[in-house]
């Protein structure tokens, strides 16, 4: 029986499925310890609250609960650290020695200028004062992540690729789409909170250069922010409103379905995207997903032209040519959706992901390599 447990401010669903699997994985024995109660804002806002699972460990709600937090960070067989609260508790598990991993996104998504980031500070801190001779490793929720530790030097040789696992549809009866004639056009989907970073005026932009080269396109953009008034003004400005239409906020549930509907998934982040969850979604979905390649995931999760298209980020012109490139070649989008498919649902899916995460910690305790060579917990390299 291998003893694991996972630190961080409170669970999430982008975490809850992970853990559900590692529960009640054969001959280990999990627990998921919160150092904090998820505020308020978050369940207004509709975040699901997994308070209830048998495997929560509530380390701010008493003493007692705290301390058999700490017991676990000093005596469980491999201990994984996610955010800055839990810091304190990765610190005493540095001076066991003890197998443990930090788990994060990356740091410089801004730059050198994140270095004078107080949060990066203190983490660099403790990992040069506690981690950095100890048995500590690293899961990189993100691409860029062993490219910005490898920058910092830390964490040489010891980054294990990571990320975020969303529902999948395996087990489900298998779909596959119809070739889309060139004269009906294509459905394209965007989804996102309209800020800055998000890009939500590239989408805009694509559709009224499709319109104005002749092709025939729908898009559908989910979500809302401050810059929804100002894309709204963007759609009268370039008269697409009879192929745009803004579709507000939906439940997931609501977003999966019309991922099935679309065509085309359009990602268009810059490097400030540290994961993006979506692009699991989609691609999981059979929505062929169109994506920034300074998004975190994308580097891990798509092979360009085969599974997905990705383009250069916050570049117009390359993201025109990629939609373009799906226009004349409307009978590979079926191949593409079912490749994302089965990516997702073979490779990075909550259940692998926690059957690798096994498979590199027995590795690791005996002293071997992992003989993982893609996916989750392979080594992760600089690029």
């Amino acid at each position: 029986m291998i003893t694991v447990v996972f630190f961080s401010n409170f669970i999430n669903h982008h975490q809850a499925l992970l853990a559900d699997e590692l529960y009640n994985t054969e001959g280990v024995d999990y627990h998921f310890v919160e150092t904090v109660s998820m505020p308020y804002q978050f369940k207004i806002n509709g975040y699901a609250d997994y308070s209830y699972k048998p495997y929560i460990v509530k380390a701010w709600e008493d003493k007692e609960q705290n301390n058999y937090a700490l017991h676990l960070a000093l005596t469980a067989d491999v201990a994984l650290f996610c955010g800055q609260e839990v810091l304190w508790f990765a610190a005493k598990r540095a001076s066991t020695n003890k197998l443990s991993f930090e788990v994060s996104e990356r740091w410089l998504k801004k730059g050198l200028i994140n270095l004078l980031s107080p949060r990066l500070i203190k983490n660099k801190f403790y990992y040069f004062s506690r981690f950095r001779k100890h048995n500590f490793y690293k899961l990189c929720s993100s691409a860029f992540t062993a490219r910005d530790e490898y920058f910092m030097h830390s964490y040489k040789n010891r980054c294990y690729k990571w990320g975020y696992f969303t529902k999948t549809t395996l087990g489900e009866e298998f779909f596959s789409r119809s070739p889309v004639p060139q004269k009906g056009g294509l459905s394209f989907m965007w989804c996102a909170r309209m800020i800055d970073w998000k890009h939500p005026e590239m989408p805009i932009l694509l559709m009224a250069q499709l319109k104005k080269r002749g092709y025939v396109a729908k898009l559908d953009m989910f979500g809302s922010g401050p810059l929804e008034e100002k894309i709204a003004k963007l759609i009268q400005k370039y008269q697409i409103s009879d192929c745009v239409k803004l579709c507000g906020n939906k439940p997931n549930d609501e977003i999966l379905t019309e991922m099935r509907r679309h065509d085309v998934f359009l990602f268009t982040s810059d490097q400030n995207e540290g994961w993006g969850a979506v692009a699991n979604e989609s691609m999981s979905n059979g929505c062929v997903l169109v994506a920034s390649d300074m998004i975190g995931s994308v580097p891990y999760l798509i092979n360009d032209g085969i599974n997905g298209l990705i383009f250069k980020s916050n570049n117009m012109g390359d993201l025109f040519n990629k939609v373009e490139w799906l226009y004349q070649h409307v009978d590979k989008i079926p191949n593409i959706s079912n490749k994302a498919r089965q990516t997702i649902n073979t490779m990075w899916s909550p259940e692998i992901a926690a059957a690798n995460l096994i498979v590199l910690v027995r590795a690791l305790l005996k002293g071997e390599e992992c003989q993982i060579t893609d996916g989750p917990c392979s080594k992760a390299f600089r690029i």
